[in-house]
């Protein structure tokens, strides 16, 4: 079943708010399920990164479930559970958990961060099919004005 096509005219009358959590929704539906596929989450990915000294985490020193809750508040999802997805990572030998509860990348962990990257590419290309890089760039930039306009912090 196709959609109307809507207007340029129709569209530009459209709430952007509509349409940024339509397509957060999507986007997120579209990537968690090329993770899934590879077995693995987006969570879990986002737990070995903020471990990992080679990416987010400027030391890479071992971090308590609250500090890791803490780090990911702007991205993380209300449904995601961090406690059951480290366990998940514990259990493969990707994270360590020491005596006072921080958990540590190992070397496992962070080659299976390296590998799972390797996914971001594919799934980049997937998203942007048939959208110009410089229309992506406009887009951005409209959306980031949004944001100002809105009282809030484009970065």
């Amino acid at each position: 079943m196709t959609s109307p096509q809507i207007s340029d005219a129709e569209l530009a009358g459209q709430p952007a708010a509509y349409w940024t959590g339509v397509a957060y929704e999507a986007l997120i539906a579209y990537t968690r399920a090329r993770q899934a596929e590879k077995g693995y989450t987006q969570p879990q990915f986002w737990l070995l990164r903020n471990l990992s000294e080679n990416d987010i985490s400027p030391d890479g020193k071992g971090m308590t479930l609250p500090e890791l809750q803490a780090a990911m508040s702007s991205y993380i999802r209300p449904e995601d559970d961090l406690a059951a997805e480290a366990e998940v990572l514990v259990e493969r030998g990707w994270l360590t958990r020491d005596a006072e509860g921080l958990l540590w990348l190992t070397k496992e962990g962070e080659q299976a961060r390296v590998d799972l990257a390797r996914n971001a590419p594919a799934i980049r290309a997937a998203l942007h099919a048939g959208i110009d890089d410089a229309d992506y760039v406009t887009a951005l930039k409209v959306l980031q004005q949004l944001i100002r306009n809105a009282g809030g912090t484009a970065a």
